[in-house]
């Protein structure tokens, strides 16, 4: 080539590079800021990703409960260990903040008289007389389908696959459920949203996004750590925070159904997965705050509206009608949680435990566990899909593992609201 050619072309080649990082720093700088804007600064008073709370919003909340009632609901359900954030006296509670001045006291209710907790929520008891074959009517459901699927599920290693099998996908099987689930529930009269209606992520963050935050959190750790941290965040954290975002904000249902698959450790090569011959069943309800976790300003905050909506009352009455028909059309027994481990038993099959979805939607909340994903058996209902109809899986005559979760869900919410109102 000549060499008054060659000249021009190394002088394009540098240009090009210039223009495109030109172009790349341009989309950092005006696109990151706009990012990052969403992401608060890490403060080891609040939850990851936590925002200082709004503390005079409480006083919504002046004459719900009384002093034995709160003290009760507090000890009995919330704290695993002892009251050390909230002052309370014969007229009312106030929380503790090392980040606001001028907290507000909650004033109890004197006497028998009490004022109505502001909710967006219906307890059965205040929903209208339903037709006797719509025991659910104008309930509003949201059904929470548990994780991420498709790709993003080896993220959140809630995936394995034993050789060349179907993938089992923890994400992608609670979709389904919900799937299957959602026009069921309409057909008896509920008014049913899906939180996730497909395999991606709810929240707009990723990652990427949160690498700056993750650093913040670990200084000085190598970046494998903050990389996987930044990962954990993602999905453990952002996910659930704009979950609750969209259930509290827009959706507001009088229950949220969290469906989930349970799992025993499958060991560390998910392509090489250990079966377990355990299978269990058990319901997740709000409560049994640790010590580290009540520390945090933000988690006393939404403890406090948890307390006086009486969230638990219709929550534990819900979850017990559930527990039982889930107990009895799977045959699964009951989970027992080891000794030591941060939850607090409420009933057969049902547990208290701090999660963070379970606390930030501000409705009653059903998480389901049942199934163990790495059982042999379900393994093996798990390959075979879903399908109508009884069909002899792993030496029994069953229904798909999908409609047999499904319709212990819509028997148990049959019974309990079919009991709670009065028919037309």
């Amino acid at each position: 080539m000549p060499s008054c050619l060659r000249k021009p072309s190394i002088l394009c080649s540098l240009g090009a590079v210039l223009i495109i990082g030109s172009i790349y720093l341009w989309l950092q700088i005006s696109q990151g800021p706009e990012i990052h804007s969403t992401i608060p600064d890490p403060d080891p008073r609040l939850a990851n990703l936590g925002t200082t709370p709004e503390w005079n919003t409480l006083t919504q909340y002046n004459g719900v409960l009384s002093l034995d009632e709160f003290e009760t609901a507090l000890h009995d359900i919330y704290l695993l260990g002892p009251n050390l954030h909230f002052d309370i006296n014969s007229e009312g509670v106030k929380v503790t903040s090392t980040i606001s001045q001028d907290i507000p006291r909650v004033t109890f209710a004197q006497g028998p008289a009490r004022s109505q907790p502001p909710r967006y929520w219906r307890p059965a008891c205040e929903l209208p007389p339903a037709p006797e074959d719509r025991p659910l009517d104008g309930l509003r459901i949201a059904i929470d389908p548990g994780h991420i699927g498709g790709d993003w599920a080896r993220m959140e290693e809630r995936w394995y696959q034993i050789a060349d099998t179907d993938p089992v996908t923890e994400g992608d099987m609670t979709l389904l459920t919900a799937e299957l689930l959602a026009p069921e529930l309409e057909s008896l009269g509920a008014l049913v949203t899906l939180v996730r209606s497909t395999p991606d992520p709810v929240t707009n963050l990723r990652p990427d996004d949160l690498r700056f935050y993750a650093r913040r959190l670990l200084s000085g750790a190598p970046e494998a750590k903050i990389l996987s941290l930044s990962q954990r965040l993602f999905y453990r954290t952002a996910e659930i925070r704009a979950r609750a975002s969209l259930v509290n904000n827009t959706i507001r249902p009088d229950i949220v159904l969290c469906l989930h698959f349970n799992a025993e450790r499958w060991g560390p090569i998910p392509t090489m997965p250990e079966l377990s011959p355990r299978n269990h069943f058990h319901m997740i309800l709000h409560g049994a705050y640790l010590d580290s976790e009540i520390a945090h300003e933000d988690e006393r905050f939404e403890l406090m509206h948890k307390i006086f909506q009486r969230t638990h009352e219709e929550e534990a009455a819900l979850a017990k009608a559930l527990a039982t028909s889930f107990l009895a059309a799977t045959g699964l027994p009951a989970y027992l949680y080891s000794i030591g481990r941060p939850a607090k038993r409420l009933g057969p099959a049902l547990w208290a435990r701090n999660l963070l979805a379970n606390r930030l939607y501000q409705c009653p909340v059903l998480f389901f566990e049942p199934y163990v994903m790495n059982n042999k058996e379900v393994y093996q209902r798990i390959q075979e899909g879903d399908y109508e109809g009884m069909r002899e899986v792993a030496g029994s005559i069953r229904k798909s593992i999908y409609r047999e979760y499904r319709d212990a869900i819509l028997a148990g919410l049959t019974t309990y609201y079919g009991s709670q109102r009065t028919p037309h």
